[in-house]
């Protein structure tokens, strides 16, 4: 793999969460040095708003000797390229919002990467991410894939299934956003952790954090100040009600199970009726994008396409840019950094099916990702919940392949946030008719 003048190819290039990307590149350019950045999208307003706003960042570095494309072909977009940071949503917000919208009529769980919205979005992104898959294969084989697109543990499973040679790691910044948040708000410093953490995409536990600093194992003192005080969300989502929400519930997930941290996606799965009695259903999480970030964005080029100079950028994703490119960073300059990534069990959790795809972390050399191994079984409880979700995702993942109907209906009746198959059904057919010419057709 060379080490210098890279190429560089973001698919979904469009995303809000490009700038935050863009500038750790900037920020790391010693460690990732670049020759040319690729924005490839099938959107292509989206795809230029952002050449705006990254041509404007670049500028503003000096660095005009990196070259910048905005492309809708992916011969151009992915040929040659030496890293592909994967960042796509199949079906865009509009999508989105009938993924949480349609089970909340039901009064079931709407959310982008958990329940049947979940599972709605992963039946869309397996054949968009499939396609980002073969375009690298046919264009740039010897090219890194670095996966951001959810849900995570459904992309996986389908990836490994057609390709299961590809030059692919799967990650999720969720596990840092709760770090960052648990640091934030008790004065600790994320960087002098070591994190031991098992679980599903969006569906796990803490077992220990280790603070270099301090000699100890912190979370015993984290679980305990969890259980009197709710925390604060940290500057990149402050002003998010949702957000909030989120780590409001974690304090109650840790109150009632208080021998882990959880992810505070398991909101979702622990407490689907209190979950859905909060939400408005008229009005959510992607509304709130669309109000937000996505009118943020266009705002931003808006700015630059009238030539403004000043108070242009306004964005603060957190540890989402970083994380990714300290991934490319530690394969190009074989680093070994420790991630939390998606995995194939394969043994990581010695109890659970070694086919699962599991979130633990891993070492990330020029080979790729090498997971940690608990060694120890995990807990009947987790074990139980894990064994359930996979089964589901494994099932939803075969629908997609055989074109079965059956098998989609007991992927959506064996998802823990539905209490009955006629509310299965009733939604599955529903979603069927919002995603034609996304979905396969299921028989």
């Amino acid at each position: 793999m060379k080490k210098d003048n890279l190429k560089i190819t973001i698919a979904g290039g469009g995303s809000t969460y490009t700038p935050g990307i863009i500038q750790a590149i900037l920020n790391n350019i010693d460690k990732l040095p670049i020759g040319e950045i690729h924005l490839y999208d099938i959107d292509e307003k989206r795809n230029n708003d952002m050449f705006l706003i990254i041509d404007y960042m670049l500028k503003r570095e000096n660095l005009t000797d990196i070259t910048l494309k905005a492309t809708l072909d992916p011969e151009e977009a992915f040929t040659e390229s030496d890293f592909v940071f994967s960042q796509i949503r199949v079906g865009g917000m509009k999508m989105r919002e009938k993924d949480e919208k349609i089970p909340l009529k039901y009064g079931l769980v709407g959310q982008e990467t958990c329940g049947l919205g979940g599972f709605a979005y992963g039946l869309r992104s397996i054949s968009g991410l499939l396609e980002v898959v073969g375009h690298v294969q046919n264009f740039a084989p010897h090219a890194w894939i670095l996966n951001y697109t959810n849900p995570e543990t459904i992309i996986s499973e389908a990836i490994r299934r057609v390709y299961p040679k590809a030059r692919m790691l799967n990650a999720c910044d969720m596990t840092i956003s709760i770090e960052e948040t648990i640091a934030f708000n008790y004065g600790y410093d994320r960087k002098n952790w070591i994190s031991e953490y098992y679980g599903l995409n969006h569906f796990g536990w803490y077992t220990k954090i280790y603070d270099k600093s301090l000699e100890r194992d912190v979370m015993p003192e984290i679980i305990e100040k969890l259980t009197t005080e709710n925390m604060k969300v940290a500057d990149f989502n402050a002003g998010d009600k949702s957000w909030q929400a989120a780590f409001n519930m974690m304090s109650v997930i840790t109150k009632n199970f208080p021998t882990n941290i959880p992810n505070n996606y398991l909101e979702y799965y622990l407490y689907p009726d209190m979950v859905v009695e909060e939400t408005d259903k008229e009005y959510t999480r992607a509304n709130m994008v669309m109000e937000g970030r996505e009118k943020n964005t266009r705002e931003m080029a808006e700015k630059i396409r009238q030539g403004k100079t000043e108070d242009v950028l306004n964005f603060n994703f957190g540890e989402h840019g970083q994380y990714i490119v300290d991934m490319a960073s530690s394969i190009l300059n074989d680093e070994h950094q420790r991630f939390m990534l998606i995995v194939p069990n394969n043994g990581a959790i010695p109890n659970l099916r070694s086919d699962a795809v599991v979130e633990v972390p891993a070492y990330v050399g020029a080979t790729g990702a090498e997971p940690i191994s608990l060694r120890e079984n995990i807990c009947d409880f987790h074990k139980g919940l894990m064994e359930a979700q996979v089964a589901a995702e494994k099932l939803l993942v075969d629908a997609y392949f055989e074109n079965s109907y059956q098998k989609a209906l007991q992927a959506f009746t064996l998802n823990q946030t539905v209490p009955s198959a006629r509310f299965a059904k009733l939604v599955l057919d529903e979603m069927i008719e919002a995603n034609k010419g996304y979905w396969p057709e299921l028989k």
